[in-house]
């Protein structure tokens, strides 16, 4: 059994704003990393992302970053001394409309790395709800979530 998972989202805006939405600190820290974000997403950097709604900082390592096209980070798992690679990528559906997918994978085969992959899935879910709901309609979602 090889754990992990694919999420997708169609966001009615052009891929260099969706893909700036995910790249650039500031918003990011708009919608999801509600605490902030370090630094952009640029391949060797490592920077931490925080939440408002969660105490600590969280380290993530960016592997690679080709802009309007895919962002690969690793940052580590729920389960104690393991790593996760997460891929973004995006997609320009037309001149106006972007796909979004983000998958994830690196859980042990276990109950625990099962519960941890179901806990991430909802995760990147919430957070792609959350970018829809920035760039359409201006709304914070997250605001209040937890």
């Amino acid at each position: 059994m090889d754990l992990k998972f694919t999420v997708s989202v169609k966001i009615q805006k052009p891929i260099g704003e969706v893909f700036d939405a995910v790249y650039a600190p500031d918003k990011l820290s708009r919608y999801f990393t509600t605490g902030g974000a370090s630094a952009a997403l640029d391949a060797g950097a490592t920077v931490m992302w925080e939440f408002a709604d969660h105490p600590g900082a969280f380290p993530v390592q960016v592997r690679e970053c080709v802009e309007n096209e895919r962002i690969v980070l690793d940052w580590g798992s729920m389960e104690s001394g393991r790593t996760n690679r997460v891929e973004m990528c995006f997609t320009a559906l037309d001149d106006t409309a972007t796909q979004l997918s983000i998958r994830e994978a690196g859980w042990s085969e276990s109950q625990q790395g099962l519960d941890a992959s179901y806990m991430n899935c909802m995760g990147w879910t919430q957070m792609l709800c959350c970018l829809k709901a920035w760039l359409e309609y201006g709304i914070n979602l997250r605001k209040g979530f937890f």
